[in-house]
């Protein structure tokens, strides 16, 4: 296959504080005019003559010494931290910002979707903007009115296409803006975690059309924190931590990777700081520890295995609190309800607490696919809130082989134990008749 993109010792330094000078809208005109002209290889080598090395206190390299290729048709996923250089590597891939060392090569017609709305003018419409954006993309006119109905109804903004898009909600946005990148077939694709602005329908859609864009022999490159995304989509990665690249290869392991790194430390989430929290504070959450039956301190749950929370507590003075509530929250990305794990539910509330201590959650078989979630922690006493914290922490949930049969499924948030049988239409009929007797006899029972 051919390489789509070189990169080589790719390395990008900013001046903390200071700002990158901007070019004028003529320069980038030039430019955008003559970048389908320049063929199907776009060079682009920058060598620092002043502070290209510099390490003094006022400089951070967001990218150094970076490289890898990448063949047609590879969808590749980069992850890493906030911070880790995914976005600045995209910058530079699609021309917006330059290397202060190494050297791109880039064969083929780039598009690039690394912020909602980038290439839009607030004032035109969003008919407007699709021919606007696509210009800026480099396509003839006659491609884009050939694709002009296949994007708006992808965007599903049929009523809204005639309103300037500075009255669409970040959504409309980020939806117009993917179905221009994705259907004006550039021959590489760029894309840095807009799915999260969509909703999840939406997000299935684009990743569906980026799954439809890579067997067309296209190239993607997409940068997210949904490791499902990535581990569905990819079938390579990129790790990239503080600025280098860690690891390259097949997505499974590398997110394997990234968790334990991101997580293999076994000292727990201090909360001591947060001062967001409610309550008065009389009985604080001070740590959070998170691990698996077989590995209590690995930082991370895996799905299928049995996993561990430990909250530690603190209590203010040196009293006695009777009549005492713990409970967890589990949510989505979205902010979305998952679970609830509350002490009173179970019946198994501590009669009092004094000084200090660890309450620990245990989760049997964890039916949360892979993913990243939210955990909130909550203390009452006497029903009363006494402290409370919103995304007290975030949860890597690592895949498992939830049904011990090797497959890894993911689908919807959650997974539960089943079974299918294979029965006459007679056989059926008994089954239904034993389980509506069985209804009746509780049912007489409760009376």
């Amino acid at each position: 296959m051919d390489t789509v993109i070189k990169v080589e010792n790719l390395s990008k330094q900013y001046r903390i504080g200071a700002r990158e000078g901007y070019r004028t809208f003529r320069e980038t005109l030039i430019d955008a005019v003559k970048a389908p002209l320049q063929g199907l290889s776009k060079v682009f080598n920058r060598r620092s003559a002043v502070g290209g090395r510099s390490s003094g206190d006022d400089t951070i390299w967001a990218l150094k010494d970076v490289s890898f290729e990448v063949q047609q048709g590879e969808v590749v996923g980069i992850i890493g931290r906030n911070g880790a250089g995914k976005s600045t590597l995209l910058k530079i891939l699609s021309r917006i910002t330059e290397p202060t060392e190494g050297r791109v090569e880039l064969r083929g017609r780039v598009g690039s979707l690394l912020e909602v709305g980038t290439g839009f003018h607030p004032e035109l419409t969003g008919h407007e903007n699709i021919y606007l954006y696509g210009a800026i993309l480099g396509m003839d006119r006659w491609e884009i009115t050939r694709k002009f109905d296949e994007i708006v109804a992808f965007a599903e903004l049929e009523k809204f296409i005639d309103t300037p898009v500075k009255k669409y909600s970040s959504g409309m946005y980020m939806r117009l803006a993917f179905a221009v990148a994705a259907h004006l077939e550039p021959e590489v694709l760029l894309v840095d975690e807009v799915l999260a602005v969509g909703d999840a329908a939406f997000q299935k859609k684009c990743l569906g059309k980026m799954g439809d864009v890579s067997k067309a022999g296209r190239t993607v490159l997409f940068v997210s924190h949904n490791m499902t995304a990535i581990g569905s989509l990819c079938g390579r990665a990129l790790l990239l931590v503080e600025g280098k690249k860690l690891e390259d290869g097949n997505s499974k392991s590398v997110i394997k990777r990234y968790i334990e790194s991101n997580h293999s430390s076994s000292a727990p989430k201090s909360l001591q700081d947060r001062s967001d929290r409610g309550g008065d504070g009389s009985i604080r959450v001070v740590e959070i520890r998170l691990g698996t039956r077989n590995n209590p301190i690995c930082g991370f749950w895996v799905t299928g295995e049995d996993a561990i929370v430990d909250l530690a507590y603190q209590c203010s003075g040196d009293r006695t609190y009777p009549n005492i509530e713990v409970a967890l929250g589990i949510f989505r990305t979205d902010q979305s309800p998952l679970l609830y794990l509350g002490t009173k539910v179970v019946r198994r509330e501590p009669e009092s607490l004094r000084g200090s201590g660890v309450f620990q959650c245990h989760i049997s078989r964890l039916p949360l696919e892979p993913g990243r979630y939210a955990m909130t922690t909550e203390i009452k006493q006497n029903g009363v809130i006494v402290d409370l914290i919103d995304t007290a922490t975030w949860i890597e949930v690592a895949e498992g082989d939830y049904y011990g049969t090797g497959v890894i499924w993911a689908f919807g948030g959650f997974l539960c134990d089943y079974t299918w049988s294979l029965r006459t239409p007679d056989e059926a009929l008994k089954s239904t008749d034993i389980l509506a007797s069985t209804a009746r006899s509780r049912e007489f029972e409760t009376r």
